[in-house]
């Protein structure tokens, strides 16, 4: 039981869903995750337990075969995950958001189509808004949904960076459509796209080119996505509401910055726990580097920040819980929890010294990971855009 990022009042059932999946993490990820991540191994025996244990139900009502918890508890379960590997992590986001999604805004055929088969992991999920030429700006989507005079929709365009791109088997697509508005946000429109998993041609007029190369997230695919007059239905329209695609997936986002804001707070959980362990391993000059006031003063300040960051990420997962706007706060947390993650992970590489440089040491993979977290679900700026305009709103003369 870690010392750090405790949670106070949760029920008996969150502490032992939660301590389950610690467990898990201790047993099965840690052990594994260095010859996985290295080897850019998709991790299919941890995914294939997730699914076992129930985690690809975890937020979906008990009615479609979920379990019906709560964001707190995702979250947690989340940091968990991130602090064993993030790339587990980010397995089961992008599946939860486009969940959450069909939940709240989809139709009682979607729900009923979609959810049961989610709730078992059989559907696994997928989140597209970025394109190449365009990442904030949303607003400026190219690819474009033409409406068939037989009904259904005609998509051409690029997507790009799609976590479970290849592995999953239902994406939630944002796409202009004409809907005849003047505001841009309200020509676009949110599809369900439902394909077969891998890569190639998956579908007539639907390709997924290939797993991209990056700096860290290894194990996970990570591709483009790409319409060639792929033909959708009018009932894989989020909610049979064309035009409402942009407010459907920003509520997606807010549960996608809590869910980075629960990785980064895992991450810089395991950074914090490999520093201090080793501090006291490394001896300098006669004694354990932990006992130099240069290396203890480091940990206070690390153990300080993750506390912070995970006090602030509970506190956003319970506002939208609650039923109340959660946007500042998500945006608050996702990026201090980011920062700090980022901050926390350097100071241990230092602590670590030269071993830090090391492959054969857990905190280079850190080091790799930590940034994603800076720029996924949006950078830092644009969470100060957001923060800043409400606060601007909330305070104004």
């Amino acid at each position: 039981m870690t010392r750090l990022a405790q949670t106070v009042g949760l029920t008996d059932v969150q502490t032992e869903i939660v301590s389950t999946v610690r467990d898990f993490v201790d047993r099965e990820i840690i052990p594994n995750a260095q010859e996985l991540e290295h080897a850019d191994a998709y991790p299919q025996a941890i995914v294939d337990a997730m699914r076992d244990m129930g985690l690809f139900g975890l937020m979906i009502p008990e009615e479609y075969g979920g379990l019906g918890e709560s964001l707190l508890t995702y979250a947690l379960c989340v940091e968990e995950l991130a602090r064993g590997w993030m790339s587990v992590s980010g397995v089961i986001n992008t599946h939860f958001i486009v969940a959450y999604m069909i939940r709240q805004h989809g139709t009682d055929a979607q729900k009923q189509r979609f959810l049961p088969r989610m709730a078992t992991g059989e559907v696994r999920g997928a989140f597209s808004m970025s394109e190449p030429e365009l990442g904030s700006d949303v607003a400026a989507i190219r690819t474009r949904g033409v409406r068939n005079p037989d009904g259904g929709y005609a998509i051409t365009g690029q997507k790009m960076w799609l976590t479970n791109g290849a592995s999953s088997s239902l994406v939630a697509a944002l796409v202009k459509t004409d809907e005849g508005a003047e505001k841009p946000h309200r020509n676009l429109t949110a599809f369900l796209v439902e394909k077969p998993t891998g890569f190639g041609e998956v579908a007539p007029g639907l390709t997924i080119p290939g797993k991209l190369d990056k700096l860290g997230y290894k194990g996970i695919d990570t591709t483009e996505l790409i319409f060639d007059g792929y033909v959708a239905a009018d009932d894989d329209v989020l909610g049979n509401a064309p035009g409402r695609g942009f407010a459907q997936m920003m509520d997606g986002v807010e549960v996608g910055r809590v869910n980075v804001a629960a990785r980064a707070c895992g991450v810089a959980l395991r950074a914090f726990e490999l520093a201090v362990r080793y501090a006291q391993q490394r001896s300098t000059f006669g004694k354990p580097i932990a006992d130099h006031q240069a290396i203890a003063f480091q940990l206070a300040e690390m153990a300080t920040k993750v506390e912070a960051a995970h006090l602030m990420m509970v506190n956003a997962a319970r506002l939208k819980d609650s039923g109340e706007r959660n946007d500042v706060a998500a945006g608050m947390a996702k990026y201090l929890a980011s920062e700090f993650c980022a901050e926390v992970t350097q100071q241990s590489f230092r602590i670590h010294g030269g071993y830090g440089y090391s492959k054969e040491y857990e905190i280079e993979r850190l080091m790799r990971d930590a940034p994603f977290l800076l720029i996924g679900e949006g950078t830092s700026e644009i969470q100060k855009t957001i923060i800043s305009r409400n606060l601007i709103d909330e305070y104004r003369l």
